[in-house]
């Protein structure tokens, strides 16, 4: 009886032993994992930076925004396509009708609707105008998040109390930035107009008319977006496979985008002529960025939630503004610096309470205590009996057995 006891024991300690080392060598693991979401969105929101830049000299060409969006998608549609064919041809889930028709309003939505008015506003006024203004997207995207039931609300939580300030600070800052001029911090590459690019943006200076124009189809842009990325972490549940659902979008957007470019611009063909300028430049690059962006964005959405993804939107127009001073020579002002620190700040409010929503709870079983922390996939016998379970990036620690179970 004693032997048996004794061997019980030492092979719960060697049970204990291999699943300590295993965590302590799994510890860096767990960590770049938890940081891959904030890593590819902050990258993703770098290329949009950039995207609105090389889009804003495009149109300022004369480019139309109807055309830049339908050759942005063929582009994207060419990249992505043949990744998702190779890499998801085993595990692509089968294409039903009702799935096919929820990538088509999803499509419609973005990048059919929203960048067709996203570029359409740019066009009537200013990059870092635009960038500022679709800082509105996060508090759209949380309120539509809690009506489909995507975001978990509870006022009495400091966590909730965090995002719901955060969400409502960033836009503060958002307005600050965009109507609080203020005094001009001067910089030596902006006190005089040099370059191609700035004297062709000191003629292009937009008039009030057009900025309230604009200003319309900028909402109404955040509105369509906010509207994809409630829909896209809805198909996902379903459709689980991310790079196949970004090709799906692209093809379906560029067919989409085509339609309405040609119904738009029937009046005028030769809009459809490209040749190696920024036209074309606009046209290549903002299909790569596409094609990632979506993956990516799809991917974060999965793992951290729609108002996520919208909360890092603020970051992008910070650097579209510093980006503008250079390549538009726009002055840069000192309303749009403080909105800048505001807009920071807000955004680690809604970050903060994000992060605690991730936060695991507690399970217990029957025979006793357990505490799940993420490792990789392992099969562990349990404590109580003598079933071998299969644990997918869990490691399960046990705790002491209370008294009402020993007995």
């Amino acid at each position: 009886m004693r032997s048996t006891t004794k061997v019980s024991t030492l092979g719960r300690l060697d049970l204990h032993c291999s699943l300590f080392v295993n965590f302590t060598e799994k510890v860096p693991i767990m960590k770049f994992e938890k940081a891959r979401p904030f890593m590819a969105i902050v990258f993703i929101q770098f290329l949009y930076a950039l995207m609105s830049i090389v889009a804003k000299i495009a149109l300022n060409q004369g480019m139309s925004p109807h055309v830049l969006v339908a050759y942005r998608m063929a582009v994207a549609a060419a990249l992505i396509t043949p990744f998702a064919l190779v890499l998801e041809r085993n595990s692509r889930p089968r294409l039903t009708f009702k799935i096919f028709l929820q990538i088509s309003i999803l499509s419609l939505f973005e990048p059919v609707i929203e960048q067709n008015l996203y570029y359409s506003g740019m066009k009537l006024t200013t990059a870092t105008f635009t960038s500022a203004l679709c800082n509105a997207l996060p508090a759209m995207t949380f309120i539509m998040a809690c009506i489909f039931k995507l975001e978990k609300v509870n006022i009495r939580r400091r966590h909730s109390q965090a995002k719901l300030v955060g969400t409502m600070v960033a836009i503060g800052g958002a307005m600050l930035m965009t109507f609080f001029k203020g005094n001009v911090i001067e910089l030596p590459w902006t006190s005089k107009p040099m370059g191609i690019i700035g004297q062709a943006h000191s003629m292009n200076t937009p008039k009030q008319e057009d900025i309230g124009k604009g200003s319309v189809m900028l909402v109404a842009s955040c509105f369509s977006w906010s509207c994809y990325i409630i829909l896209q972490a809805n198909i996902l549940n379903t459709y689980n496979a991310e790079l196949s659902l970004t090709a799906l979008m692209c093809i379906m957007g560029m067919l989409e985008a085509s339609v309405i470019a040609l119904i738009w611009e029937r009046k005028n063909m030769s809009v459809w002529k490209i040749h190696p300028d920024m036209k074309l430049l606009a046209s290549i690059y903002g299909g790569l960025v596409s094609g990632l962006a979506y993956y990516a964005i799809g991917w974060a959405s999965k793992k951290r939630g729609p108002v996520f993804v919208s909360a890092f939107n603020p970051l992008s127009m910070v650097i579209v503004a510093i980006l503008s001073s250079f390549v538009f020579l726009e002055k840069l002002y000192l309303g749009r610096v403080v909105g800048s620190v505001v807009i920071v700040f807000g955004v680690y409010l809604v970050l903060w309470g994000k992060s605690k929503d991730k936060i695991e709870q507690p399970s217990t079983n029957a025979g006793c205590a357990e505490t799940v922390v993420k490792t990789d996939e392992q099969m562990v016998r349990t404590l109580d009996n003598n079933q071998v379970l299969p644990i997918h990036d869990q490691l399960m620690i046990p705790k002491a057995v209370t008294h009402s179970q020993s007995v």
